[in-house]
């Protein structure tokens, strides 16, 4: 996949869509798109989508079967275009106070057909905001056939443009969803086959950050798992490397009240190992704890491990005198 082009294959792209443009106003068009004036334009450089100034109904556009640019949806209407406005602004406003207190700012993914332009937002807020240290943090679900061609594109995006990137690493639990939607309007199942290539790819996906990591690039993960598998294979990955527990690099996290055995024994390991603590409206809250819990269905069944470890770590705490 070409991540970026220069203006010959920009004219080129433009000539194969049959866009009827003359050459100098496609040089012209491509001298606009490029941003930072390096003679090539990437997703990035696209369309600065952070811009308040932009009119969005202009953005959603392409050439028809005469070449000549259609709208892709009726255009905005003045509503729809401040109703998108508020949302980036608000977008904005949350990144720059994560900024501003020192914390991260982690943006879920969602199902395949939505995560495109939450992605594409995103990876505007990881430029803008993750120049100094990383703040935000893009959401990468690994049960998808693509998981690690899309991380590997926006991570070289990164590199590129020179600010941090931030990863949050996960399984994902959209899987009933993309499977039946790919059936029902005929493409193929973006899900990987088994339970097995998800954990490869997984542990494919955290292996080239914890990669780039050693080789003193600027990417931090939260390896947001309840495997311990995949926790074992990324501690383990991390010894061979070199990189140190607390290198503010790499964090864990689970959900309070699941796990919390594994993420005992990070922290006491000296690993950064965090709680995440859903909160919010019932109706919402349950459905995403649902989800977690099918996610992590295979945890069940693990359930008296759990009362064991738990009640193992409350002894050691309480007696910890004996327990030495």
């Amino acid at each position: 996949m070409r991540r970026s082009v220069d203006q010959q294959h920009f004219i080129d792209g433009l000539s194969r869509l049959r866009v009827q443009v003359a050459t100098h106003d496609a040089c012209q068009w491509f001298t606009f798109l490029d941003n930072d004036r390096d003679g090539r334009i990437d997703l990035l450089e696209w369309n600065q989508l952070l811009d308040r100034r932009n009119n969005f109904s202009r953005l959603f556009v392409a050439p028809d079967a005469s070449g000549e640019l259609k709208p892709l949806v009726d255009p905005l209407t003045e509503e729809e275009e401040t109703q998108m406005k508020n949302m980036l602004n608000r977008l904005d406003i949350l990144a720059k106070t994560a900024e501003n207190c020192g914390v991260k700012l982690m943006v879920d993914a969602e199902q395949t057909y939505f995560q495109p332009a939450i992605n594409r937002l995103v990876m505007e807020l990881m430029r803008r905001y993750n120049r100094q240290a990383p703040v935000i943090f893009n959401t990468y679900q690994c049960y998808l056939r693509e998981s690690f061609n899309n991380m590997t594109i926006d991570l070289k995006l990164a590199l590129k443009e020179d600010f941090h990137f931030g990863a949050k690493i996960v399984r994902g639990a959209y899987m009933n969803q993309e499977r039946k939607r790919a059936a029902d309007v005929g493409y193929p199942d973006p899900v990987n086959p088994s339970y097995a290539s998800t954990t490869r790819m997984y542990e494919r996906v955290v292996g080239e950050c914890l990669n780039q990591i050693s080789a003193g690039n600027k990417v931090a993960i939260m390896v947001a798992t309840h495997n311990q598998e995949s926790i074992h294979f990324t501690t383990e990955r991390m010894h061979q490397l070199g990189i140190e527990p607390r290198s503010q690099a790499v964090y864990f996290g689970q959900l309070l009240g699941m796990k919390d055995s594994l993420s005992f024994d990070l922290g006491r390991r000296g690993y950064l190992a965090y709680k995440y603590v859903p909160f919010g409206p019932v109706k919402e809250v349950l459905p995403y704890l649902t989800r977690r819990a099918h996610e992590n269905s295979a945890m069940v069944s693990s359930t008296g491990q759990e009362i064991k470890e738990i009640t193992t770590e409350i002894r050691r705490r309480v007696f910890p005198l004996a327990a030495a």
